[in-house]
């Protein structure tokens, strides 16, 4: 299931989160960006029940994306404990993020 994160749910999903997560912070303008949702979408399937992943717009949630720094994108971040542990930016393969969200489930 590919979760939708808000300034309003971003702390409970995401930071109190008990198992890493990853977000895509995107924009429904950005070529790249839908480059790489059917990725995003096929890692939250595969891998559900073991990380949360979903997207935050950064248009909509300007708040977010600012806090964490987001100058372009998209911009994956994998947050585990409420920390991020891995920043990724821009298009990269499926088997480069599920490798980094391996890592942080393993660390």
């Amino acid at each position: 299931m590919e979760y939708k994160f808000t300034t309003a749910n971003f702390e409970e999903e995401v930071l109190k989160s008990d198992v890493p997560v990853l977000v895509d912070f995107f924009a429904d303008w950005c070529g790249p960006c839908k480059m790489m949702a059917p990725v995003v979408v096929e890692l939250a399937k595969e891998l559900e029940g073991k990380v949360k992943i979903g997207k935050c717009n950064v248009d909509e949630e300007m708040e977010v994306a600012q806090k964490y720094r987001v100058m372009s994108i998209p911009t994956f971040i994998i947050f585990k404990g409420g920390e991020a542990v891995s920043v990724t930016v821009g298009g990269v393969s499926k088997a480069d993020l599920e490798n980094k969200l391996q890592e942080a489930l393993t660390k």
